[in-house]
């Protein structure tokens, strides 16, 4: 490389991703290797070419199309994209081929594969920034994104926030020696071993319900009143594990263990006391909130929650776990508080909450999904009480800003207020003829957990959605070729994939062109296993565990689910801390190279994906 044009060539490569990130003094010496090339519209690279050099390219100035051996596009790239990572290990002709053809004249810069292999030498950690496989790459932007010193106020691990006091006791020593113990330890429970293993847990709770209210004598065995096998948690894990733990089973004590050694103990106390952990607890107020005005109030401590999580860096899946948790217990509130308004439910029924809810992917923008299923004895008299009870619950939601279905697929809808029979028959007719209303009908309710009342009918109504779709396999065919009419945006370049029209013109919408995309594709994969999982990210392991999606495969599209969840809530954080209301269009001028490139990578996984289940399972219609 001539010198005059060096420094040219090194400004332009420190402010794009991922060369930003390598020392300066590396930076040059990839910068000097730079082949530069013309190419005039109309002009290919073939990536197939054994004869062709390996190498890394960098579109300078023009834009490019990746066309696949069949035609098909693969990615169309502007000034600052790279391509070529694919080919740099392909061995045996294996690896992904293609052609990357100039759309308008075009300054290619062309870095040699064995400049890049001096660089990894000397500076093994970029080796995940060149990574050929796109879920490494991603795997190294989120660790890129999560390396900022302030961790959050979760992240915190369990030792720096639990007491080291906590009584210990053996299974046969009594009741009464028990408790002098956690009093004189001021624990306010005890751990129980057996022949050094830990079997029992009692809290001072217990002893009043078990021990003082049943007459229990004293002198009886502690392990005739303990609670069995109780959760632990290690002094090594986060704060935010242990608080989801504690909500989602409803324990106020967890034992700190190491080594099979009590070191600790974490209660509900320690945390609410602890300023930086308190919002956590925002499922305690609202389990003892008195109306729908109180539960309302609460609002502005869930979004604190959802920006703390966001700014903590914490694992997608977790942050839509967490926000579950606290919708669960809005919905659970409203439910009691409508039963306590009404008197008894006259017969056995099940809450049933759907989509995003009931795949534990809460969020600041979901809405409600939910149905009630009812025992099959249940009279009209008894169908115009749960409508009430339905009405109470919704309006009750809506008020604390979880938004009416615009769909109006919520249990106040008549139609999915109904008999087991009846959703059974749902099940069957929406299967056996999945028309368009039919098939947006079961989309949301492919979907289905309870969260109130008789959950047996959850597993029933699961397990006939199963048996149906066993017996009609064009069913999948169906919902595969709905999911594939969306196709991610390959011309992500300059300006993007945007709305065309509307008061969103111009800007990228990421649930429509990504999260959706995903999600439709786990379903499908979950149904063909017939998996019970709900969760996206469960639902491809399942579906890899039984191997119908491979390693690779289930691997890549995590990483790009991660990676585009973690960009939309960092956007959605953005607009709350500026007092907007945070939604699902990105304007593309509001990031760089690093999202762009990354985001270019989770697009073309999900479409290869989409390719492949077109193959599986579009072909059985």
């Amino acid at each position: 490389m001539s010198d005059p044009l060096l420094p040219n060539i090194i400004q332009f490569l420190s402010q794009i991703d991922p060369f930003d990130k390598l020392p300066k003094k590396l930076l040059r010496e990839i910068a000097s290797t730079v082949q530069i090339t013309y190419l005039s519209k109309g002009e290919q690279i073939d990536l197939c070419d054994k004869s062709q050099k390996k190498s890394l390219y960098i579109v300078r100035t023009g834009s490019m199309e990746q066309r696949k051996n069949d035609g098909v596009l693969r990615a169309r790239l502007g000034p600052e994209d790279l391509f070529g990572f694919t080919t740099l290990v392909q061995q045996n002709n294996q690896g992904e081929h293609y052609q990357a053809v100039a759309i308008e004249n075009s300054l290619i810069y062309i870095i040699p594969y064995h400049s890049l292999q001096t660089l990894f030498k000397v500076y093994p950690e970029g080796a995940e920034l060149f990574a050929t496989q796109a879920q490494v790459r991603l795997k190294s932007a989120l660790d890129v994104v999560w390396s900022n010193k302030e961790k959050g106020i979760f992240i915190r691990r369990v030792d720096e926030v639990a007491s080291g006091r906590v009584a210990i006791a053996t299974a046969d020593q009594s009741i009464k020696y028990v408790a002098t113990e956690m009093l004189t330890q001021r624990s306010p429970c005890a751990v129980i071993y057996e022949n050094e293993k830990i079997v029992g847990l009692i809290t001072d709770r217990d002893m009043t319900k078990r021990v003082i209210a049943k007459d229990v004598p004293t002198s009886t065995a502690i392990s005739e009143v303990m609670t069995l096998s109780p959760l632990t948690v290690k002094p090594d894990d986060l704060v935010l594990h242990a608080a989801s733990m504690m909500m989602q089973f409803n324990i106020r004590n967890l034992p700190v263990v190491k080594d099979n050694k009590v070191v600790g103990l974490l209660t509900t106390t320690h945390l609410v006391q602890n300023h930086r952990v308190q919002a956590i607890f925002l499922i305690e107020k609202i389990k003892y909130a008195g109306s729908v005005k109180s539960l309302s109030s609460f609002t502005p401590e869930r979004q604190a929650i959802f920006e703390a999580l966001v700014e903590g860096k914490v694992a997608p899946e977790v942050i839509g776990k967490v926000m579950t948790m606290i919708m669960d217990a809005y919905t659970k509130r409203l439910i009691q508080i409508a039963i306590d308004k009404l008197g008894p439910p006259p017969c056995d029924f099940s809450w049933l909450v759907a989509g995003s809810h009931a795949r534990n992917e809460v969020h600041m923008l979901s809405d409600q999904d939910s149905a009630i299923v009812l025992d099959d004895s249940a009279t009209e008299n008894d169908r115009i009480y749960f409508k009430h009870l339905a009405m109470i619950v919704t309006n009750g939601l809506a008020a604390c800003d979880y938004p009416l279905c615009p769909g109006k697929y919520m249990a106040a809808t008549p139609k999915w207020c109904q008999p087991l029979k009846v959703w059974k028959h749902y099940y069957k007719k929406w299967v056996a003829n999945p028309e368009y209303e039919r098939l947006l009908n079961i989309s949301v309710f492919l979907e289905i957990r309870s969260i109130y009342g008789n959950s047996d009918f959850e597993r029933i109504l699961r397990d006939e959605m199963h048996a149906n779709i066993r017996d009609n396999r064009e069913f999948l065919g169906m919902l595969t070729n709905d999911a594939i009419n969306t196709n991610p945006p390959l011309g992500i370049f300059n300006s993007l994939v945007l709305e065309k029209s509307g008061e969103n013109k111009k800007t990228l919408n990421v649930k429509k062109y990504a999260i959706n995309l995903i999600i439709d594709l786990a379903r499908i994969y979950g149904l063909a296993v017939e998996s019970d999982e709900s969760a996206t990210d469960e639902r491809f392991k399942a579906a890899h565990e039984k191997g119908v999606l491979s390693e690779d495969a289930m691997k890549n599209i995590l990483g790009a689910y991660q990676y585009i969840l973690s960009f939309r809530f960092s956007h959605q954080l953005e607009a709350l801390k500026h007092g907007k209301t945070p939604d699902n269009h990105i304007d593309p001028n509001s990031f760089g190279s690093f999202e762009r490139n990354h985001l270019k990578d989770a697009f073309r996984i999900i479409a290869d994906l989409q390719d492949a289940a077109k193959v599986r399972f579009g072909s059985r219609q």
